[in-house]
């Protein structure tokens, strides 16, 4: 979901990696009458630094793809769909048979991936999930059958909604809460998928936190996070701030590790170690900026757009546990089940809702595939989750038309909105999801 009502500040260090997006202020340009001089080169990057509340990663575990993948073919994902197009130099090195990628242990720097001259398909083991072309042969049962779906509602809801900002209200009595609205939309969707024969489990079950820690409980490395970016002495309340002076805080920032990556690192073990699915729905609705929470304006603004994992920026390369997790992603190629399945969900969405493509312009997202609707980006849940992930970003809530069909709820049919018979949009939203995944398990698995 869009950012809303707080500027974006720095702190690349603390959430780059986990879809935060972030600027920092350039340095004031020196006075005309300044004489020349050469700027000293950059200092090599720090390619020890972890992202917030990542752990060191098993680098060994990338020994298991030896000579599985071509060197066209790594070539070709990190091109297409991993990279940002950046000029800047990975910090991995091509060679003719092997890639060379440095880990930030200084006890063994490098970690060697052989290329082969034929594609393999991965070990054993290496990895839990099954491509649409791995499942059993149907025999005439339900398309769906024996696939495991996992679905993620977005966010949390409930209590935690105005701390998430995901609380929408433009009147007293009413709101819509997106993490309500998520769990509401998986609820639907999961006995729609199961009707059609897939086991579903949900990541989240209820309107509370999957993971146990708190805000309260990550106060000491928010401190360090704002103490590594630059501010020695941070405030511990944003009492009375707004803006930028509110989010240089420590309890803004310990909130933020709380919902925003805590919560995503224990949903991450949830799916990799417990649930172990086919692929992971993740549902959100989006939003443009509102202004003020309490005023909030409404946008004229109405979108879809569908995400897979990808277009890792430089900065978020320098971190060792992003590194390794991109590259156990590609080598996995999770990317070749990820991108088709996400084109043919966003079809059915676009069907369904009848909402227009969203443009990224920024440089954070991109492109990839066919369809207008689907973009790369590296965001900390399709990045953590080992499996195909779809991550869908229908609709603007805070779209007058929408907002007035979300307040509705979930119905089946039409009912008069805002004078005129309309549909759900999370019926419309749960449609075009099942749509999209049937017709690509549809062209893709054993009859």
């Amino acid at each position: 979901m869009t950012r809303r009502s707080l500027p974006v500040v720095v702190l690349t260090c603390c959430f780059a990696a986990s879809g935060m997006t972030q600027t920092i202020a350039p340095a004031p340009a020196p006075p005309a009458s300044a004489p020349l001089s050469l700027a000293p080169p950059p200092p090599p990057p720090q390619l020890n630094q972890l992202s917030a509340l990542g752990t060191t990663p098993e680098w060994l575990k990338l020994q298991s793809f030896h000579q599985t993948m071509t060197r066209a073919e790594f070539e070709a994902a990190v091109n297409d769909i991993y990279s940002d197009a950046s000029p800047l130099p990975p910090p991995w090195k091509l060679e003719s048979d092997g890639v060379v990628v440095q880990t930030g242990d200084p006890a063994k720097p490098e970690a060697r991936i052989a290329f082969t001259q034929k594609a393999q398909p991965p070990l054993p083991g290496t990895r839990t999930w099954r491509k649409a072309s791995e499942l059993p042969p149907l025999k005439g049962r339900p398309i769906l059958s024996d696939v495991h779906f996992a679905i993620d509602p977005g966010h949390i809801g409930g209590a935690y909604s105005p701390l998430e900002e995901r609380y929408l209200s433009f009147a007293s009595g009413e709101a819509i809460q997106e993490g309500h609205l998520t769990l509401i939309t998986a609820q639907v969707l999961a006995e729609r998928l199961k009707a059609l024969g897939a086991y579903v489990s949900l990541v989240r079950e209820s309107l509370e936190p999957v993971t146990n820690m708190r805000s309260i409980d990550l106060i000491a490395p928010a401190r360090q996070l704002l103490q590594e970016a630059g501010f020695p002495q941070p405030q511990e309340s944003y009492s009375g701030l707004t803006g930028e002076a509110k989010i240089i805080t420590v309890q803004w920032q310990s909130e933020k590790l709380f919902y925003r990556v805590s919560e995503i690192h224990a949903r991450a073990k949830k799916v990799n170690v417990t649930i172990k699915p086919d692929v992971v729905l993740c549902l959100h609705y989006n939003a443009e900026a509102w202004g003020d929470a309490a005023s909030p304006q409404f946008s004229p603004a109405n979108h879809l757009h569908v995400l897979v994992n990808g277009c890792y920026a430089p900065v978020e390369l320098q971190q060792q546990d992003v590194r390794f997790e991109m590259l156990h992603r590609l080598f996995s190629r999770i990317h070749e089940e990820e991108v088709p399945l996400a084109e043919a969900v966003a079809g059915g969405m676009s069907s369904a809702t009848g909402l227009p493509a969203y443009l990224y312009t920024t440089p954070n997202a991109r492109r990839v595939g066919a369809s207008p609707y689907v973009y790369a980006r590296n965001l900390l849940a399709n990045r953590l989750y080992q499996c195909p992930v779809v991550y869908l970003e229908p609709y603007v809530m805070n779209h007058e038309e929408t907002y007035r069909r979300l307040l509705n709820g979930h119905f089946l049919g039409r009912t008069l909105i805002a004078g005129r018979l309309q549909s759900s949009a999370i019926e419309d939203y749960v449609r075009g999801v099942v749509n999209g995944v049937v017709a690509y398990y549809q062209k893709h698995r054993p009859q």
